[in-house]
């Protein structure tokens, strides 16, 4: 089951169950629209796999595999950090 980050792992944005701009690579590393397409270029600094949108969970499976409420941050020299 894909395990949905509550933040963008560069700048910490918050990305609730529904965001449509949430990306994620193979390993579902977590990753703002904004910081995927400007400051990683599409590509994660993590595993070096492609950003592509985070899959939108149907309510139903929100209910019984609730996002994770751990949030993480990982230092990739994003301008958008807080």
């Amino acid at each position: 089951m894909l395990a949905l980050r509550p933040n963008c792992e560069c700048c910490d944005k918050d990305l609730p169950p529904h965001a449509t701009d949430a990306r994620i690579c193979s390993f579902e590393c977590t990753f703002c629209a904004q910081c995927a397409e400007h400051a990683l270029q599409h590509a994660c600094p993590n595993c070096g796999g492609n950003l592509v949108p985070r899959p939108i969970r149907p309510d139903a499976l929100l209910a019984n595999n609730p996002p994770s409420q751990q949030r993480v941050l990982n230092s990739h020299g994003c301008a958008n950090a807080k």
